[in-house]
């Protein structure tokens, strides 16, 4: 197997077996199995499909698909490649029960909101594609013992409120936490943070977190496994007496920490089932056009800007 990467593909060792890659703004994670077979968590962007396709190449060799890919959640920035992907690797698609009917073209997710601040990621939200896409074909659920079948070493737990199914991975041997959005590794409402990866060990992204009593409850189940290694969906890996002590802190200040001060879903969350999104709470708050504004206005780098924006036009 191999495992040596160019620097230009931003791939990164999270730990034994498992290697992560950034695209733009968002990670996946290829992860080798004792049998030498692998698995890939997340697509990425649209922009990602050459990079995975290149750094699996890299990592596996030329030619040699992964046994499945298993999803965190199904949000735009985590399956915007899948669909290509599966059009050169017929394999199976792993996702928890609840994530099926936005990925089977059946409902959309609750709508971004761009009122919660925190920085230009926020303010744009408004923008951020909420649609479902269809690979229904290719969709498998996981199992209720919390087993993944294509992962030996590793379980499963659900960890919903920033999207209905979403789902963090655990490797008990080495304490590694594959998170996706259910905490993040940097302060994703913000485009400066996001531009430097500047750690900090934080809530969901604020913006599509549609139930913060749910999230609340999915950060108290990570913070008491302990993990001694957090690869999140986005930000850089965090480890030892640094990711203790912030996971910690968000477990115990949660509402202060996380929760935003004001916004669509603050006070009443999204109702969703197994069908999808069955209601959604008024709009509260600044409208879309006044957060936009206040999100170009808190932005102090026009550079980061500039660049941000041709990055979003390319999703």
């Amino acid at each position: 197997m191999k495992t040596t990467l160019t620097k230009e593909q931003h791939c990164f060792k999270v730990a034994e077996g498992v290697w992560g890659l950034k695209d733009i703004l968002v990670n996946v994670y290829f992860v080798a199995n004792p049998d030498l077979s692998w698995v890939l968590v997340d697509t990425g962007l649209k922009t990602g499909y050459r990079k995975i396709k290149k750094a699996a190449a890299e990592l596996f060799g030329e030619g040699i698909p992964p046994q499945a890919i298993v999803l965190t959640h199904g949000h735009f920035d985590h399956v915007g490649s899948l669909e290509k992907l599966l059009s050169d690797w017929q394999v199976p698609v792993w996702a928890h029960f609840l994530e099926l009917p936005y990925l089977s073209g059946k409902s959309s997710y609750p709508p971004a909101d761009p009122t919660v601040g925190g920085g230009l990621m926020a303010s744009l939200s408004w923008m951020y594609p909420n649609e479902p896409i269809n690979v229904e074909d290719a969709v498998k659920t996981l199992p209720v013992t919390h087993s993944v079948p294509v992962l030996p070493e590793w379980k499963y737990f659900h960890t919903p409120g920033h999207a209905p199914g979403h789902i963090s991975l655990w490797r008990e041997k080495d304490k590694l936490l594959i998170a996706g959005d259910a905490l993040v590794t940097t302060k994703q409402e913000s485009a400066l943070c996001v531009a430097t990866q500047r750690k900090v060990l934080s809530g969901p992204p604020k913006y599509f977190t549609y139930d913060w009593r749910q999230s609340k409850d999915s950060v108290n189940l990570l913070a008491e496994l302990n993990p001694q290694i957090v690869a999140s969906g986005h930000g850089k890996v965090l480890t030892g007496p640094e990711l203790s002590q912030q996971l910690m802190h968000l477990a115990h200040h949660f509402e202060e920490s996380a929760v935003p001060k004001h916004g669509r879903y603050v006070d009443e969350p999204a109702v969703t089932n197994r069908d999808g999104v069955v209601y959604l709470p008024d709009k509260k708050g600044l409208d879309i056009a006044a957060a936009v504004i206040l999100g170009f206005a808190a932005l102090s780098i026009p550079l980061a800007l500039f660049a941000l924006r041709r990055r979003l036009a390319s999703l």
